[in-house]
């Protein structure tokens, strides 16, 4: 299955239905009066998240989505049914965004979220509605509305605590593969990875966290260089960023200039993701010359109050201290807000009183 993140669609909500001209005529009631049904009502264009997707590709057989048209109403009062809507699964992570007018439409993060992102028009009335008095025969019923037209942009961003950044080949796979069951593809040649990847790391016995691996980001790729910033989207709902620079002088001269040169980039693509806090790694410390050239990075980073984890993640070396360290940058990114205690209320004596010492008058409540 190929890796869709991004898709543009339209979708197009059920019009409503006309309202129905009639009156009743019936043998022994001379007056029986207007009787048209009402149209009803267009289906709606909802998306619901599925946690059993993870990519758009569903959607690029389906461009054009369309939800059914309410029914015209009828003669003996009878309404029109309305039209049903149409259901459409998307991964978590999904922003919609109306092309036109540049709004986001929805966020669809959690299992379960549902958005309604083309509502259908109403259905008209029939002229039992409008008798009065003094026209107790309206030759009048309205039209049903049209529903809602929207060209829409889908965009898939992964939903994970912690992103891995860095140039090709500074081995973030490599480094995925190791921390989590993850298997990326790894292989000694700039992009192996051209599409993002999920693992759950285990921290202790009951903590867990989850680390997306995503393409290299070279310089110059916000000018459209290498594979250009298209997957940085996917750092967006991160809380932690590990930034992983290659020591091991095959790939690069200065780890210290890469190191800056991946920042750079991520300033310009915006979106906080300069903001976010980082854990740097120096990697593939099991190769000649890597650990001198990682002390040089250590000295010139501290110098700026920046910690270096010096990692390999053949030998295991450095390992569980960089898990620790990414479990606790992520629980202080994402601190965890125990459950609100019950309120716990007094009768006796004297008044009511909640658990901040506040009266509370009449009856008991929960």
């Amino acid at each position: 299955m190929k890796f869709i993140d991004e898709i543009e669609i339209s979708a197009e909500a059920g019009d409503g239905g006309r309202g129905c001209m009639s009156f009743r005529r019936e043998k022994y009631r001379p007056h029986g009066g207007p009787e048209g049904g009402d149209g009803g009502d267009g289906g709606d264009v909802v998306f619901v998240v599925d946690a059993g997707l993870g990519t758009l590709f569903d959607l690029t057989f389906q461009r054009h989505l369309r939800a059914k048209r309410g029914q015209h109403g009828r003669g003996k009062g009878c309404d029109g049914a309305a039209g049903a809507d149409l259901v459409v699964r998307v991964p978590p992570g999904t922003l919609v965004t109306d092309i036109d007018t540049d709004e986001v439409v929805a966020d669809l993060v959690a299992p379960g979220d549902r958005a309604v992102i083309a509502e259908g028009g109403r259905g008209g009335r029939g002229n039992r509605h409008f008798a009065t008095p003094t026209n107790q025969a309206p030759r009048r019923a309205e039209p049903g509305l049209p529903g809602q037209h929207r060209r829409l942009r889908l965009e898939l961003r992964v939903l994970a605590d912690v992103g891995l950044v860095g140039k090709p080949n500074a081995g973030k796979s490599t480094l995925l593969g190791a921390i989590s069951a993850a298997r990326p593809r790894v292989a000694a040649y700039p992009f192996t990875t051209l599409t993002p990847h999920l693992g759950v790391v285990h921290h202790g016995d009951e903590e867990t966290f989850v680390v997306a691996d995503i393409p290299g980001v070279i310089e110059g790729a916000h000018r459209g260089a290498g594979l250009g910033l298209r997957f940085l989207r996917h750092l967006a709902r991160t809380a932690v960023l590990a930034h992983l620079v290659d020591v091991s002088g095959v790939d690069t001269t200065d780890p210290e200039q890469d190191h800056d040169a991946i920042n750079a980039e991520l300033a310009s693509y915006g979106s906080g993701l300069e903001q976010k806090p980082q854990v740097v790694v120096a990697t593939k410390l099991d190769l000649p010359e890597a650990r001198s050239r990682c002390s040089a990075l250590q000295s010139a980073l501290a110098r700026r109050g920046i910690r270096v984890i010096p990692v390999s993640a053949v030998t295991g070396e450095g390992m569980a201290e960089l898990v620790a360290a990414l479990a606790d940058a992520v629980r202080a990114a994402r601190p965890r807000v125990p459950a609100p205690a019950p309120a716990r209320l007094s009768w006796w004596p004297g008044p009511a009183t909640d658990e901040t010492g506040g009266a509370i008058d009449g009856p008991l409540r929960s």
